[in-house]
């Protein structure tokens, strides 16, 4: 098979050069050059958003959906749908950057817990000074065996495992301590007995008031949120938020389940969420003056495709009839088995989900809300990327789920994105004349709409009469800003010279 050249040329004049072979996909060309081209559809072709322009040469497209005669004319194509078919040159327009104010930089102070909430004490983890009797001559008892036996006659600890990555250091630490240390122990109760796993070993006794650090992580289809937790004080210290890593490889669920069937893309998924979650973990230590490797618990709640992904476990099964799970309930890991930059060994735990579609999210929502403890008929709704919705009291609860984000955030309407900068968030439709005013995020040209926009705009349409209770839009009115478009109806809520595209933005009937 040949090989053949390919250039790239961003629309911020870096340029990079890779050879691939006859039949490869433009975006894992771009991948392999070092280009990152967002494909919000999981490589499926729906969304035109990673369409790229061929300026010398030429690629064979299997799908042009999405692209309009013009586009075409002007060489574009879709970067997930088109192959190499020999050398070639690629302009690569501007990627809807993923840019909004974060939750990094939020001191301890500011981080509150909603009232009704207090702290209690029923964690597995424990620290423990231990203080041993060295080796002799005459005692030459392994450090292992020493220091159980300095824990069992200190603290009463009986049962107790260690990994081979701690047996490994413990030598030194033991040493380094003059054989004064902390251990740092999590437990869990097994036929009515109590058995200790070994996190970490530290030399030197400590303060019982030093912070004992865990992280409650939520990984969000859109969003990854972590809180930096002290379970001496039981204070939540330091919160920070990011972009989920794996959004520019798909919006929703099914997307990134498409995405992870192919080739590689599994593990894509995982190392761009996990990246994330590391990420999140160095800006709430810088919060909080400790080392990422001072966290020796965590606790994970997301949606069972997000887990999945997280544990680098195919999700396939979950996207096809009957829609089973591969595990609802993973068991507990250390750190170091997915490159988490906590203690290495570290306790991980994912919370159990429900079912396919209803995950350890829902699971963390409804013992934290409280609706699985109260006699009156409670609703508990989650609006994220994929909506649920459980209904019940102590006695029964029933869940659904459905997918909710996307239609909000653009995906399948003509100019819809996220909330970033040029994202028309609000607007306002004069009744007389029917002419809007509008609200972009970042006060720049406008690039589309956003959830909030499409929610505005939809309701300033009906109330003026723009829109019938059907949806369709009323071409009747003595107005430039209705007409009749490609998709049917359609109303215009900015005019091509006021846009950053230079196109006309506008809603149609089939987006409503």
């Amino acid at each position: 098979m040949a090989d053949h050249s390919v250039t790239f040329t961003t629309d911020d004049g870096k340029t990079a050069t890779v050879t691939v072979p006859t039949g490869l996909l433009l975006a894992e060309a771009a991948q392999r050059a070092g280009i990152d081209i967002g494909q919000p559809c999981g490589g499926q072709g729906r969304c035109g958003r990673c369409a790229v322009q061929v300026t010398a040469g030429d690629v064979r497209r299997r799908s042009t959906l999405r692209l309009s005669p013009e586009a075409l004319e002007q060489g574009f194509a879709l970067a997930c749908q088109s192959v190499v078919e020999g050398d070639v040159s690629i302009f690569v327009p501007e990627q809807e950057k993923i840019e909004r104010k974060l939750t990094t930089d939020r001191v301890a102070a500011e981080v509150s817990v909603p009232d009704g909430y207090e702290f209690t004490w029923s964690q597995s983890i424990r620290r423990y000074n231990v203080n041993l009797t060295p080796p002799s001559m005459d005692d030459q008892t392994d450090d292992w065996s020493r220091l159980k036996t300095a824990m069992r006659l200190q603290h009463k600890i009986e049962r107790v495992s260690c990994s081979i990555s701690l047996l490994q250091r413990l030598g030194a630490i033991l040493r380094d301590g003059e054989w004064q240390v902390t251990v740092i122990l999590d437990s869990e109760i097994v036929d009515e007995e109590t058995v200790y796993t070994l996190i970490d070993v530290q030399p030197g006794v400590s303060d019982e008031e030093e912070a004992l650090w865990t992280a409650a992580i939520d990984i969000g289809t859109t969003t990854v949120s972590l809180w930096m937790v002290d379970l001496v004080s039981g204070k939540v210290m330091a919160q920070a938020a990011e972009y989920n890593g794996q959004i520019a490889r798909g919006e929703d669920v099914i997307s990134r389940i498409m995405y992870a069937s192919k080739g590689s893309g599994g593990e894509e998924l995982q190392k761009r969420v996990i990246d994330t979650i590391n990420k999140l973990v160095e800006a709430a230590c810088k919060r909080v003056h400790a080392r990422p490797t001072e966290i020796i618990k965590a606790v994970i709640a997301g949606n069972s495709t997000m887990i999945h992904l997280l544990l680098g476990i195919p999700a396939g099964s979950i996207r096809l009839s009957p829609f089973v799970t591969a595990v609802n309930h993973p068991p507990v890991f250390a750190a170091r088995e997915l490159d988490l930059h906590f203690s290495p060994d570290a306790r991980v735990d994912c919370l159990p989900g429900v079912a396919s579609y209803v995950g350890a999210d829902i699971t963390a929502g409804v013992l934290s809300s409280g609706v699985d403890t109260t006699d009156q008929i409670t609703l508990f709704i989650d609006v994220g990327t994929n909506g649920e919705i459980v209904l019940g009291n102590r006695d029964w609860l029933v869940t659904c789920a459905c997918s909710a984000g996307p239609a909000f955030e653009g995906a399948g309407v003509v100019n819809g994105m996220r909330a970033t900068n040029g994202a028309i968030e609000e607007v306002w439709i004069n009744g007389d004349t029917y002419e809007p005013a509008y609200r972009v995020i970042g006060s720049g040209k406008p690039k589309g709409i956003c959830g909030s926009g499409l929610i505005a705009l939809i309701a300033e349409m009906f109330l003026t009469g723009l829109l019938d209770k059907a949806g369709n839009v009323n071409l009747s009115l003595p107005t430039k800003r209705v007409r009749e478009g490609a998709h049917g109806g359609e109303y215009v809520v900015a005019w091509a010279a006021e846009t950053a595209s230079g196109e006309d933005i506008v809603i149609t009937h089939v987006d409503v």
